[in-house]
């Protein structure tokens, strides 16, 4: 029994000291803001690694996504003869929800892992030590611009995400199914607001983005500096962000629709 406490004590002990050091690099990434953006050549070296070579995953998921929502919804109206608003059903389901949620998954995955593996390979080939050695902080030098640059990076990627998904939602059901193409735009045009549903889009895809590459650089700078530990925070940084994602996702949209 006492052994069973002991385990609890330092589970809650490790739990408390891993929460700290979180909050402590996140508040050295904002404080060095300024020195971040005073050299953006590096930030945008990351947009362009972490969102110009998303963009082909990106584009191919949301046209299917597109494809199938505009498939479902059709076939849905269709019951109630409201055939004609697929387009704002498409329209609305991706700027509000599956944009800003499906690009972060997918960004968690494919850029996430990435600056994962290479601060956690920056941590074991002692590159962080030896910048510090120089008197040269990692965290403003190495972490910050990628930081920035993923959370500029995401909201891009959710708009094209969007963009494409009604343009895979217009060939479907104007194309293939035959939905009139003025009513299409038309009932998209007319009842989708661009504060009310656009902005919360917006905000949501900062705010994912905020949290994936945060979660993506912690990972890697805390990991052990061995393989085994890079690819432990590697699976560790998708399972994590990916949580992450979907419960701020519920809580944001409570929080949207209350106001």
């Amino acid at each position: 029994m006492i052994e069973w406490f002991a385990r609890v004590g330092q589970g809650t002990r490790r739990s408390f000291v891993e929460i700290g050091g979180a909050a402590r690099l996140l508040l050295q990434l904002l404080a060095s803001t300024p020195k971040a953006f005073k050299r953006f050549r590096l930030i945008s070296d990351q947009v362009f690694f972490l969102g110009n070579r998303s963009l082909s995953i990106i584009g191919v998921s949301g046209l299917f996504v597109g494809f199938v929502l505009a498939l479902q919804g059709y076939y849905t109206l269709q019951r109630y003869g409201s055939a004609e608003a697929v387009g704002l059903l498409v329209a609305l389901s991706l700027v509000r929800e599956l944009g800003p949620v499906v690009t972060a998954l997918l960004f968690a995955g494919r850029a996430g892992t990435s600056l994962t593996a290479e601060i956690g390979l920056m941590k074991a080939g002692e590159q962080l030590t030896a910048m510090e050695m120089m008197a040269v902080d990692p965290v403003s030098r190495v972490l910050a611009p990628r930081f920035w640059g993923g959370m500029i990076a995401m909201p891009l990627l959710s708009a094209v995400f969007s963009a494409v998904g009604v343009l895979g939602g217009w060939i479907v059901a104007v194309l293939l199914i035959g939905v009139d193409a003025g009513a299409f735009w038309s009932q998209m045009q007319g009842g989708v607001d661009v504060f009310a549903d656009v902005g919360n889009g917006v905000t949501k895809s900062v705010v994912f983005g905020l949290t994936v590459s945060f979660v993506a650089l912690l990972q890697g700078y805390t990991c052990k500096p061995t393989p085994e530990g890079v690819s432990y925070a590697t699976t560790r940084t998708v399972v994590v962000s990916s949580l992450a994602v979907l419960a701020l996702d519920f809580v944001l949209t409570a929080m949207m629709f209350s106001i």
